[in-house]
């Protein structure tokens, strides 16, 4: 439920996103990836308890630190330890890039143009830089800024993400909004700091592939579309 009234174009001069999930379906991409690699090892489970162990695995192996790249190795590494088989280097690296080339959904390059005709648009996104490099083509925008994990060497939901945009971006903090699909990765964090949050709810409000909070956005949307509609008519 919103709790104030809608956005307008005047009340801010950057919109900031987090890009996995929120502008691009990686749910897709994880649970296709995943079916295919265990498939040829004979291993099952559905798409649902999938994205349940991916939410626990993902988060727990950022916090071990290193690149993305390398968070997700690890992870693949876990789904294959706990069903019994042993991923080989191909889907190592197939498995590290099938979140990058995920593909948008189906209202956000249109959703950003429109946003980028009021808006100076930046990425937070827990990432590595080539790999956004990759999501980016099919992006079709330009961002005016694009902060990664691998530039802050920490990843949402910890704070520093956020402070690190904060000291890059050109206007005071009541200036941004952030707008994300998971509220633990980053719902949570920017409203600690005081940062105006939309929630894209994607997942119409299953947690998928993200970790349960309780955190509360200042609005909820369910798609991209559905904001920039409302900011365009402000």
């Amino acid at each position: 439920m919103n709790t104030q009234a809608q956005p307008r174009a005047s009340d801010y001069d950057i919109l900031s996103f987090d890009c996995y999930g929120t502008l691009v379906d990686w749910e897709s991409a994880i649970t296709s990836t995943l079916q295919s690699i265990l498939l040829s090892h004979d291993a099952h489970w559905n798409d649902a308890v999938l994205l349940e162990h991916f939410a626990l695995f993902e988060p727990a192996e950022q916090e071990q630190g290193g690149s993305y790249r390398e968070v997700l190795r690890r992870v693949l590494q876990t789904f294959g330890n706990r069903l019994g088989f042993v991923p080989t280097e191909s889907q190592l690296v197939q498995f590290e890039e099938c979140i990058a080339r995920a593909t948008p959904f189906s209202d956000t390059v249109d959703a950003l143009k429109t946003l980028s005709e009021c808006f100076q648009l930046a990425i937070v996104s827990n990432t590595d830089d080539d790999l956004f490099a990759l999501t980016a083509q099919n992006l079709v925008v330009s961002f005016d800024y694009v902060i990664t994990a691998e530039q802050v060497g920490e990843y949402k939901p910890n704070l520093a993400m956020f402070e690190h945009a904060l000291k890059e971006f050109s206007c005071s903090k009541s200036r941004i909004l952030h707008v994300a699909q998971s509220l633990f990765h980053d719902v949570a964090p920017a409203s600690e700091l005081g940062i105006a949050t939309a929630w894209i709810d994607r997942t119409r409000g299953k947690l998928g592939a993200t970790a349960p909070s309780d955190a509360e956005p200042q609005w909820t949307y369910s798609t991209l579309a559905e904001l920039a509609k409302l900011v365009q008519e402000s």
